[in-house]
């Protein structure tokens, strides 16, 4: 099964400001590094990056017919992904004993979800995405 795991840290919580500029420490890089390898050496990792700060992207939001898009800073959000991984798992339990083992730092999140895989969706829903792949 595939799943990802999305990394909402702490300094990204409501009330935090976040430095434009803002880059992780060193320390902590090499601490998520080795975590990472451990990982690719159990073949679990598709791919993994992190994400720059919301000051660099933008948000588009639907509703009522309307496309609204704000760009960051002002991009206000409850929670905020700071990056992610994509695994290969047997199951969701194994994915939550790895990432127990995550070196986050005090007030990260992580937040694991499954990813649908085509077959296990009604036929109409298959038939409609075919081409997409």
């Amino acid at each position: 099964m595939r799943f990802v795991v999305f990394m909402i840290p702490g300094v990204y919580q409501p009330g935090k400001q976040v430095d434009p500029n803002f880059t992780p420490d060193a320390e902590i890089v090499g601490k998520m590094t080795r975590f990472n390898e451990a990982l690719q050496k159990a073949g679990a990792i598709t791919s993994v990056d992190g994400l720059r700060p919301l000051t660099h992207g933008a948000r588009i939001a639907f509703k009522g017919g309307k496309v609204t898009v704000t760009d960051g800073p002002y991009v206000e959000a409850k929670e905020v992904v700071g990056g992610y991984w994509l695994l290969e798992a047997k199951s969701k339990e194994q994915v939550v004993e790895w990432m127990k083992r995550c070196p986050a730092q005090d007030g990260d999140v992580l937040e694991i979800r499954p990813i649908f895989d085509i077959s296990e969706l009604p036929a109409a829903v298959q038939e409609a995405a075919k081409g997409v792949r």
